[in-house]
């Protein structure tokens, strides 16, 4: 029959909020920030862009974190909103392992570059010196291309395996995007050995950065608390608490998804934790790098100025 097909072809993606009453009022809160995400991010790569003054290398990883914040959101949040305006949940068995591995692609890339703006932030408080030898133009291009080179191998690896993987006739995920987890459990095969690799995938991957990111905030914390002067003290902390809140969220949110065991959390659980990191951090990461930030709001203030003034 077609019905038979039409499930041993494609995916049925369950929607984020499709089992409430206020599904509406929270697809429409969806829509809002994905503008949001989009407007921030775009407005600081631009600002970031334009701007002399913040043509260093802190800024431009910066930068590329919102170009990855803005492909991120993008790679899941238009399909789920475009199925709720049709009333289409389905997705193509193409369709699924192209977005699960532009998300994984993103999601690596991501996580290598929040390991290298630790270093950057390490080289800056505590090497300031040999600074400009460690971090530069040519260092920066070096340090983007193995964050995308990784995150691309994570990802086809990943994808690979689970789109090779044999699915049952009912193929309801339960997630608002093809998410490996989700996927896993509606193989029909014994998934052992995949989740294995999987996790040995996901603790390489979480393992590294974390143990990088963590070494470059304990000497850096060490060498603040050293520091005699208050003001010296509010000056350098500040330099990296930005950085410090979205590792935190970021890491948090991929630790409880792909490290613990799945008899931890449910697959609602699942899709809470996986809006929050792939639709509310990229909200989140633009007002968490600009509010508190001068050069960032003295660039803005300066864009919205030579919009305003007569040609």
């Amino acid at each position: 029959t077609s019905e038979n097909q039409t499930s041993s072809t494609y995916f049925i993606l369950m929607g984020l909020f499709d089992q409430t009453k206020c599904a509406v009022f929270l697809y429409t809160l969806t829509f809002v920030l994905f503008l949001m995400a989009l407007t921030g991010n775009a407005l600081l790569i631009l600002l970031i862009h334009r701007e002399p003054r913040l043509h260093t290398p802190m800024y431009f990883f910066i930068s590329q974190l919102s170009l990855i914040d803005l492909m991120y959101i993008c790679a899941t949040v238009p399909k789920m909103l475009l199925d709720q305006v049709t009333g289409d949940n389905t997705i193509s068995h193409l369709g699924c392992g192209v977005q699960m591995f532009s998300y994984l692609t993103l999601a690596g890339a991501e996580i290598f570059l929040l390991s290298a703006m630790a270093y950057d932030r390490y080289a800056a408080i505590c090497r300031p010196l040999h600074y400009p030898l460690l971090i530069n133009q040519r260092v920066c291009h070096l340090i983007m291309s193995g964050c995308w080179f990784l995150g691309m191998l994570d990802g086809l690896l990943l994808t690979a395996m689970t789109m090779s993987l044999p699915f049952c006739q009912f193929r309801k995920i339960v997630n608002f995007f093809c998410e490996a987890p989700a996927l896993l459990k509606l193989s029909c095969s014994n998934t052992l050995l995949y989740e294995m690799v999987m996790n040995l995938c996901c603790i390489l991957m979480l393992l590294v950065p974390i143990v990088s990111v963590s070494g470059s905030y304990v000497l850096i914390l060490r060498l603040i608390h050293s520091i005699n002067s208050a003001e010296g003290r509010r000056k350098a902390f500040a330099t990296c608490s930005s950085h410090m809140v979205v590792v935190l969220l970021f890491f948090g949110a991929s630790i409880y998804t792909n490290m613990l065991p799945r008899s931890y959390h449910t697959g609602e659980q699942d899709m809470t934790v996986s809006a929050f990191y792939t639709i509310i951090t990229p909200v989140l990461n633009p007002f968490i790098y600009s509010l508190r930030n001068k050069d960032v709001t003295g660039a803005l203030r300066n864009l919205m100025l030579s919009g305003m003034r007569p040609r």
